[in-house]
């Protein structure tokens, strides 16, 4: 018997299923397939022009536990942050992802921030860190790994604070996928985040910060997208 059990596994599967004589055709399609990046049917509640996005995912994160702050641009990110902060009675140290778009913001306007940047460690209780786009269809946030983007930062401290812009949302996952291909490269980890982290395993009862933070905070900055949160009326 020649080569290895997983080449007379796949072996007996392509036998079984009539693949064994048409493995180069196969292939082709495969091939083709993942050049082609072709779409399954897309949610409606998706298409939508940039104010119905921001108002689409302001709805969505919030029907999933994750609290939403809508600010006019970067300026205006860490008195956002501070108030987050205070009213949820969380510590002001946080660990921030060294993103150059988080540096940029007036840090020195919210004196009572005490801010260290780099990985996450066990020990941090508030996390900041920046998307690099929001799914309305779902409230999801997509946060890619690098080196100004340490994914530590997502799921070891207890809150995480996430800083999007408006012009980053997307409609649907695939259009996500889209603009992470436009970039030309692929990060290590690619994280889909919708809400805190949530288990109801044990008893069906419902536990926030089973795997990762209990408490998902995003900053949208809106820019020219929109002026008001949706959430207001």
């Amino acid at each position: 018997m020649s080569g290895t059990p997983r080449d007379a596994v796949l072996g007996a599967l392509r036998r079984a299923t009539g693949r064994d004589a048409n493995m180069a055709e196969a292939a082709a399609a495969v091939r083709t397939r993942l050049a082609a990046h072709a779409r399954n049917t897309i949610p409606a509640r998706g298409l939508r022009e940039t104010q119905g996005l921001l108002e689409l995912f302001t709805e969505q994160a919030r029907g999933v536990d994750a609290s939403v702050a809508i600010v006019d641009d970067f300026g205006a990110v860490p008195g956002a942050v501070a108030d987050y902060l205070r009213g949820e009675n969380l510590p002001t140290r946080l660990r921030m992802a060294p993103d150059p778009r988080l540096d940029a913001c007036p840090w020195d306007d919210a004196p009572t921030l005490e801010i260290t940047r780099g990985k996450g460690e066990a020990e941090d209780v508030v996390a900041l860190t920046g998307a690099f786009a929001g799914v309305a269809e779902t409230g999801t946030l997509m946060l890619i790994s690098g080196p100004d983007s340490p994914t530590t930062l997502n799921f070891l401290p207890d809150a995480h604070i996430v800083v999007l812009n408006a012009a980053d949302l997307v409609g649907c996952y695939e259009d996500g996928w889209d603009r992470l291909r436009a970039t030309g490269r692929m990060p290590r980890s690619v994280n889909f985040i919708t809400g805190p982290s949530r288990s109801a395993d044990i008893e069906q009862t419902l536990q926030l910060g089973a795997h990762g933070p209990r408490w998902l905070h995003i900053v949208v900055v809106a820019g020219g997208a929109a002026t008001k949160d949706p959430g207001d009326g």
